[in-house]
C-alpha cells in the first residue's frame, strides 16, 4: 500500500517584511504509511509546526515537494483534496474558532465539504461526546475555559472524518484526565478506524504507545524509530533537550538501587509487574513519613477573596455563573499553587487578582483597595500585581521582542537606561539573551518563546505578586523544568507567586 504522505527533501524558510530569513526546515524526508500513529518530539523552535503546517499544505515548500496520496500540495487545484484528507488540530486553539455557537463551529468543517445536513447533526453529536462537549453545545466557545476551546477544535477536525489526523500539541491545555480521554479516542480513531494520526507533544508518555517516533532539532529529524528504540538513548535525548517517560526515569533511579532491577521500563504495566515481589521493607522499620507542612507564611493578605461569584454574559439568555462562593487569601512571599480540572473557574478566579473582572458577587480586595468600590486605583494595582495568561500571544502586540518587553517600562515614564536596564534584566530572567533576542521578530518565535517574552514584559514592570496561568503548558521538557526554576527563583527577590497549572 502506498504511503498516504510522502516528503522529499523538504526545505521551508521564513521570510519576514524586514530583518533576516529564518530557516525552518532544512531538508526533510519522510514518508507516512496508512493507518500509522507516529509521534514528533523536539524541543521549542525545533520545526515541528512549520512540518506539520505543510502537512494539509497550510505552508508551500520553498523547495522539495510534499505529496497527500497522489497530491502535491504545491498543486494549490488540489487543496480541497489535501485539507479533506489531512484534518489539523493547531497548538492555540482560538486560532482555529469561527463561529459563535460551539455546534456552529464544529459543524463549519462538513459544511464546507458539503455533506448533507442530517449527516452533519449526527457528525456534531458524535465528536462533540468523543470529547466530552455535549452539554456545551450551546455555549459561546469565547466563554469556554483554554482546555474546552481545545476539545471544540479536536471535536470539529474529527467532525469532518479525516483519513490523517494532525495535532500539534492538542492537549497541551487539557486536565490530566482530559488529556487521557482526548488520547483515548484519538487511538480508538487510530486502532478501529484507521486513521492516521501524526501528533506533535512535548508530553513523553503520550508517545509511548505510538508505532513511530521521530525527533527534530534544527529543522532536521535527528532521530527515528520505535518509542523502545527511541526512549532507549536517554543521553541523547537529553542533549536534544528531551526526556524520556517518568516511568522510565522511575525505573532508572530504582536500577541503581536495587540490584537487578530493570531501567528501560516505559509504561506502568511494566513498572507493576518488576515491582511485584520486590517492594518489601527488609529491616522492617516504618516507612519514612512526608515531612511536616511548612509552617503557615505571616498573616499578611496582599489579596483577599471572599465569597466571590462572576457570571458570563451576565442578564442574558447566555448567562453562566463561572464561580461561586470562592475564598480565598494570597500572603506576601508565598507560592500559592490553584489546580482543577478544565473548566473549573482557575482562570476566572486569577483574572480578579488584578482587577481584570470586577467581583459580581462578594468582595476582592488587592493591597488594601476593594474592587467593589466606584474608582479603585487599577493602575498602581496592575503595576503590583502582574499576570501572565494562559495563552502568551494573547498578550504581545509589538513587532520586536525587546519593545514589547518595554512597552510596560515606558509607561510607567522611567529614563531610556532604565527602561533598557529592566528590559535586559527582565530578558534574562525568564533566558532569552538580550542582544539575540531583542530585535527578533514577535511573532516569527516559536510558542514557548513567546511564552517567555510575555512572562519578561511582566517581570520588567518588577511586579510584588506575579500570578502564571499555566506557565509551562506548550514547553518542551527542558523548557518546562528551566522556567520552573526561574520562576521559582523570583521568590528570591520577594516576589509572591501564584500559579495555575496541570
Amino acid at each position: 500500500m502506498a504511503p498516504i504522505i510522502r516528503i522529499e527533501n523538504l526545505r521551508y524558510t521564513y521570510q519576514p517584511e524586514n530583518g533576516e530569513p529564518v530557516p525552518a526546515l532544512l531538508g526533510i524526508d519522510l514518508t507516512v504509511e496508512q493507518g500509522e500513529y507516529l509521534v514528533i518530539l523536539g524541543h521549542n523552535g525545533s520545526g515541528k509546526s512549520t512540518l506539520a503546517k505543510h502537512l494539509n499544505a497550510l505552508l508551500p515548500p520553498t523547495s522539495g515537494d510534499v505529496w497527500v496520496k497522489e497530491w502535491n500540495t504545491k498543486e494549490r487545484e488540489h487543496l480541497r483534496d489535501v485539507r479533506s484528507t489531512v484534518g489539523m488540530v493547531f497548538q492555540t486553539p482560538d486560532n482555529q474558532i469561527v463561529a459563535t455557537i460551539v455546534e456552529e463551529d464544529v459543524a463549519f468543517g462538513p459544511e464546507n465539504l458539503g455533506i448533507p445536513h442530517d449527516e452533519i447533526v449526527r457528525r456534531v453529536d458524535w465528536s462533540l461526546g468523543r470529547v466530552d462537549m455535549l452539554p456545551f453545545r450551546h455555549r459561546a466557545p469565547h466563554l469556554l475555559s483554554g482546555g474546552q476551546k481545545q476539545r471544540i477544535c479536536i471535536a470539529g477536525t474529527l467532525a469532518m472524518k479525516p483519513q490523517v489526523l494532525v495535532l500539534d500539541e492538542a492537549t497541551a491545555m487539557l486536565d490530566p484526565l482530559g488529556r487521557r480521554e482526548v488520547l483515548e479516542v484519538v487511538h480508538r480513531l487510530n486502532k478501529e478506524e484507521g486513521v492516521t494520526v501524526i501528533a506533535i507533544t512535548h508530553h513523553m508518555e503520550e508517545a509511548v504507545d505510538a508505532d513511530r517516533i521521530l525527533v527534530m532539532e534544527s529543522g532536521r529529524i535527528v532521530l527515528q524509530g520505535a518509542p523502545r528504540e527511541v526512549f532507549g538513548q536517554a543521553e541523547r535525548l537529553h542533549e536534544l533537550q528531551m526526556d524520556v517517560p517518568q516511568v522510565t526515569q522511575l525505573a532508572a533511579t530504582l536500577s541503581q538501587r536495587v540490584p537487578g532491577f530493570p531501567h528501560d521500563l516505559f509504561t506502568v504495566s511494566e513498572l507493576v509487574s518488576a515491582v511485584e515481589g520486590r517492594a518489601t521493607n527488609r529491616d522492617g522499620a516504618p516507612v519514612d513519613s512526608a515531612p511536616a507542612a511548612q509552617a503557615a507564611v505571616a498573616a499578611q493578605a496582599v489579596i483577599h477573596v471572599k465569597d466571590l461569584g462572576h457570571f458570563y454574559m451576565r442578564s442574558t439568555p447566555l448567562e453562566v455563573k463561572a464561580i461561586e462562593g470562592v475564598d480565598v487569601d494570597v500572603y506576601a512571599g508565598e507560592i500559592l499553587g490553584i489546580i482543577g480540572h478544565t473548566g473549573s473557574g482557575k482562570s476566572t478566579v486569577i483574572q480578579h487578582f488584578n482587577g481584570l473582572l470586577r467581583p459580581h458577587e462578594g468582595k476582592v480586595t488587592i493591597f488594601g483597595q476593594d474592587m467593589s468600590a466606584p474608582n479603585p486605583d487599577v493602575k498602581t494595582i496592575r503595576q503590583r500585581v502582574g499576570l501572565v495568561f494562559q495563552q502568551p500571544e494573547a498578550q504581545l502586540f509589538e513587532h520586536y521582542v525587546g519593545d514589547d518587553v518595554a512597552y510596560g517600562p515606558r509607561n510607567l515614564k522611567l529614563s531610556r537606561e532604565e527602561v533598557r536596564e529592566r528590559v535586559r534584566r527582565a530578558m534574562e530572567a525568564v533566558g532569552l539573551g538580550f542582544e539575540e533576542f531583542k530585535d527578533r521578530l514577535t511573532f516569527a518565535l516559536s510558542g514557548g518563546q513567546m511564552r517567555r517574552v510575555a512572562l519578561a514584559g511582566v517581570l520588567a514592570l518588577e511586579p510584588e505578586v506575579l500570578v502564571l496561568d499555566e506557565p509551562t503548558s506548550g514547553l518542551d521538557p527542558r523548557g518546562r523544568e528551566q522556567l520552573f526554576e526561574r520562576i521559582l527563583a523570583l521568590r528570591e527577590r520577594g516576589i509572591t507567586l501564584v500559579i495555575i497549572s496541570h
